[in-house]
């Protein structure tokens, strides 16, 4: 049995429901990914896994959504 990963990132620049649609679409096909949750007033993207994300590989799929993530 796999055992989920679950991660909290800070996000810069989302200010909508647009925004956070575009970052739990690209984040969410990231392999492995089986939820995005994200909290457009405090910027904190939740992502679950079935298994490890590497910081740069969600970066990634932030970056491709138009943001970037703090820190």
């Amino acid at each position: 049995m796999t055992e989920n990963t679950v991660h909290t990132y800070a996000v810069t620049g989302m200010t909508c429901d647009h925004c956070a649609r575009a970052v739990r679409q690209e984040v969410g096909a990231l392999p492995g990914v089986t939820a995005v949750h994200v909290e457009v007033a405090t910027g904190d993207v939740t992502v679950t896994s079935d298994r490890p994300l590497a910081r740069d590989e969600v970066a990634g799929a932030v970056d491709e959504a138009g943001y970037q993530l703090a820190g």
